[in-house]
């Protein structure tokens, strides 16, 4: 008898923090439902400054992201190993990250920077090792830099899908990722071509406080404020220039680096080089026109971002689907509420039977 009690008290505890666990994420699903049902939908086109709802097909703008678990490009990606020995689980490797993309509508399209954005993107992988210890065979460990070009250059793509990679051996990582006892690898992305649902606030480009900093999110990254509001920053460019080191435009600072076209070889201008080095060929006509809208913005062209009293919201599918994904979620967190009190009634019979006895 003794023992069905502690089975009974182990089961209902399980059971009164998994469905609170669910219970908080359906809430959470709730308020992302409701912030998505409540927004009213614009064309690109007719878009006007202040929070708006954009829906279309994501494009990638000057870079993109390789996923560290199956080495797909990507502008968005959330990946995470748990390890199970015995009868404990740790995390050994997570990871999330996302750079600015562009997002396609019927009527143009605008650039996101998603620095401070809540992510509401399904797994696309969710598999662990066999009974054998063998790996999923869907699993493509990154071995290169997790950051690629926006259009990658077909000879490179050829010979990258023709290269044979050792897993094993060729990295140091691979001993987190790859390793004795059950892994579960889960991996959720947004890929050029996805269509996706926004929810941010509109804004003029010249109006971010740090355009760089806010074109590139790592996890757990805040939305960056004024950089002058940092007073040691502030003292140093007030020095620099009452010295005349503070250059004047980027341009001066920068050097070769912000002619457009110069960091992947086909400037659209010539460069200042030394005499001995290869001389770069100028990018054609097409390749410097398509080479100035990717990188260069100008001041008044309207972008998504976030702001502190608009949250920025990334999240897969045309607005209905969105929301009626998200309506799901909330309906298994109301299952989580009735789990969460059927199981604190029993906890409070077993306890209140075994102070009797």
């Amino acid at each position: 008898m003794q023992l069905a009690q502690e089975l009974l008290l182990v089961g209902s505890l399980a059971g009164l923090a998994g469905g609170i666990g669910m219970l908080v994420r359906g809430l959470g699903s709730y308020r992302t439902s409701s912030r998505i049902a409540d927004t009213a939908s614009s064309r690109i086109s007719g878009l006007a400054a202040g929070e708006s709802r954009i829906s279309g097909v994501v494009e990638p703008a000057e870079l993109l992201l390789v996923s560290p678990l199956q080495s797909a490009s990507c502008v968005y990606y959330r990946a995470s190993v748990d390890e199970q020995q015995d009868r404990s689980t740790r995390t050994v490797f997570r990871e999330e990250r996302a750079v600015g993309f562009r997002i396609r509508d019927a009527t143009g399209s605008i650039r996101v920077f998603p620095r401070g954005a809540r992510w509401a993107i399904p797994d696309r992988l969710n598999e662990g090792t066999s009974l054998l210890g063998e790996e999923p065979a869907s699993l493509d460990i990154r071995l290169g830099p997790a950051l690629a070009p926006g259009v990658e250059d077909r000879t490179a793509a050829v010979a990258r899908l023709l290269t044979v990679r050792d897993v094993r051996g060729s990295d140091p990582q691979m001993g987190a990722l790859l390793g004795a006892g059950h892994r579960q690898y889960r991996e959720a992305r947004l890929e050029p071509g996805d269509v996706v649902t926004v929810v941010g606030f509109v804004a003029p480009f010249d109006q971010l406080p740090d355009p760089a900093a806010a074109d590139d999110a790592t996890f757990n990254d805040e939305l960056v404020g004024d950089p002058l509001a940092d007073p040691t920053i502030a003292a140093d460019i007030a020095d620099a220039a009452a010295s005349g080191e503070l250059a004047a435009d980027a341009t001066e600072a920068w050097g070769n680096a912000a002619i457009p076209g110069f960091g992947i070889g086909r400037p659209v201008r010539e460069p200042d080089l030394d005499p001995a080095a290869n001389h770069l060929p100028l990018a054609d006509p097409e390749t410097a026109a398509r080479i100035e809208r990717t990188f260069e913005i100008a001041g008044e062209t309207l972008v998504v971002t976030a702001a502190p009293e608009v949250p920025l919201l990334v999240t897969v599918g045309a607005p209905a689907e969105a929301a009626a994904r998200e309506d799901n979620r909330f309906i298994l967190g109301l299952f989580g509420a009735v789990l969460a009190i059927a199981s604190a009634m029993a906890l409070a019979l077993t306890v209140t039977s075994a102070i009797v006895l």
